[in-house]
């Protein structure tokens, strides 16, 4: 029996693994895809939220304001990009200040530093391409942008490291009580556990709902996204918001960690949780909204669209705790926006709640940091040059969009919970996110995935599952 067991291996599901490995503990991550970084954390904005636009007194204004203040010392700790770039709130009506104002307040009530509102001159310097519209904004200078793939699997990583289990293509059908625990029936075979994490994003719903009688509901919040060339990066340096509204926080105009401009999301309420479909009229509407707080997107410069799926629950609340009806039993569920930034105080958050159950205790062995796959841009072309004569897969180009390396590509895939499929060869590279989006590089990456994992081209996926990508030779069709 597991000390404890994680069900999901998202962001939140693997913040607590890294945090609950702090302890002397027996712990499994159940996952129901092939990798981590498989659901709501692979699709989003990759901001780091301030923290100003949460209620004053909700967890989720703590935790966001927590989870900001980490994300720096932890990027450093585990080797992933995170950049503080400042984020701009967009006001385009003399008639809306006082809600600008309104945010200002309650930032600093929530512990933002740094806040202050701009008046257009200002804006404009700082912002040229601000929209003709905008009277001033709201400056938070603690706001940030991240590589959300490379946090998710960096915590997973490091939580791994540090003795967590992660069982993959592992679906939850089932949860019983038993005495002092639980009996976790799944599609491969029965897990058992003293205590048990709900970290299921979209489906945590289903997983609560399997031992309580308090029913609760997700409702799946799709959200499309455009993203633009790296020429098109520049257009902004900060992330552009507009006014929030009942939705949340609008339509979003940012640059991202790789250089790349990502604008969205819309915000529409579904009921499939696996509608990760984009929709023309999502994409028309992000065009249409970005346009009211930043002049002249460049959106013939999109290279995919893209739409994920956030975990809303109706109080618009995060759900972090232990259950009385099921004890033992501890919820991580409505993490939508802002959970990404949330994450690492989240993770502590559950740490906590499962510490006091269970009465763990510290381990002094405990492993804080990891180094992320080698990016060869980053070395000194000596440094480089003696990479290569050492590991000549390094001056082999595979994808060149992103110029990234076999050595890159056989780093991904060796290093604990590498990756299986294209998917995850490109949330670790990424390779194929470029301009072609893995036109010319697939092939290749697959026939290196097929010779390291020694399994036949028919059997390697873009994602796990059934999404196999070659399905016969020419010769088999004459």
């Amino acid at each position: 029996m597991y000390d404890v067991i994680i069900i999901g291996a998202g962001v939140s599901g693997a913040a607590s693994a890294r945090e609950i490995s702090r302890y002397k503990v027996r712990a499994c991550v159940l996952e129901k895809e092939e990798d981590v970084c498989c659901g709501t954390s692979k699709a989003n904005s990759a901001i780091v939220h301030a923290g100003y636009d949460a209620k004053n007194g909700s967890l989720m204004a703590k935790l966001n304001v927590e989870g900001s203040k980490m994300m720096a010392k932890l990027a450093k700790d585990l080797d992933f990009e995170f950049i503080q770039n400042g984020s701009l709130v967009v006001c385009t009506e003399e008639g809306n200040r006082p809600e600008l104002e309104a945010l200002l307040e309650q930032g600093r009530k929530n512990g933002v530093e740094g806040l202050r509102i701009v008046e257009r001159e200002e804006l404009l310097a700082m912002e040229p391409n601000i929209s003709d519209g905008a009277v001033a904004a709201l400056y938070a200078p603690t706001g940030g942008i991240v590589c959300p793939f490379n946090l998710n699997i960096a915590l997973a990583e490091n939580a791994f490291a540090n003795g967590v289990e992660f069982q993959f293509n592992t679906e939850v059908e089932g949860i019983e009580r038993l005495e002092g625990g639980f009996r976790i029936k799944t599609n491969q075979g029965v897990y058992e556990a003293k205590c048990v994490v709900n970290a299921a994003g979209v489906y945590a719903d289903k997983i609560h709902n399997m031992v309580s009688e308090q029913r609760m509901t997700i409702i799946p919040r799709r959200g499309d996204y455009y993203l633009l060339d790296k020429a098109a990066g520049g257009h902004v340096t900060r992330t552009i918001f507009a006014l929030p509204n009942k939705y949340g926080k609008g339509v979003l105009v940012s640059p991202t960690v790789h250089g790349n401009l990502i604008v969205g999301p819309t915000a529409i309420d579904i009921q499939d949780k696996e509608g990760v479909n984009t929709t023309r009229e999502g994409l028309d509407e992000a065009a249409e909204k970005s346009a009211r707080t930043v002049k002249d997107v460049p959106l013939r410069q999109a290279i995919t669209s893209f739409a994920g799926l956030r975990a809303h629950e109706e109080g618009h609340e995060f759900i972090i705790g232990e259950l009385k009806e099921a004890p033992g039993f501890v919820d991580c569920a409505g993490i939508e926006s802002p959970g990404l930034t949330s994450s690492p105080a989240i993770g502590r958050m559950v740490a906590d709640t499962v510490k006091g159950i269970l009465g763990l205790e510290e381990r002094e062995d405990f492993i804080a940091t990891r180094k992320g796959v080698l990016n060869p841009e980053k070395l000194s072309m000596e440094e480089r040059n003696a990479l290569i004569k050492k590991q000549p897969a390094y001056g082999n180009i595979i994808c060149r969009c992103e110029m990234v390396t076999e050595g890159e590509i056989l780093d991904a895939i060796h290093r604990p919970l590498g990756a299986k499929s294209l998917d995850g060869v490109k949330r670790r590279t990424r390779a194929g996110m470029g301009r072609c989006q893995a036109g010319f590089c697939s092939p290749r990456t697959m026939e290196i995935l097929s010779r390291e994992l020694k399994l036949d081209m028919e059997k390697i996926t873009k994602s796990g599952g059934g999404s196999v990508i070659v399905v016969g030779t020419n010769k088999d069709r004459i």
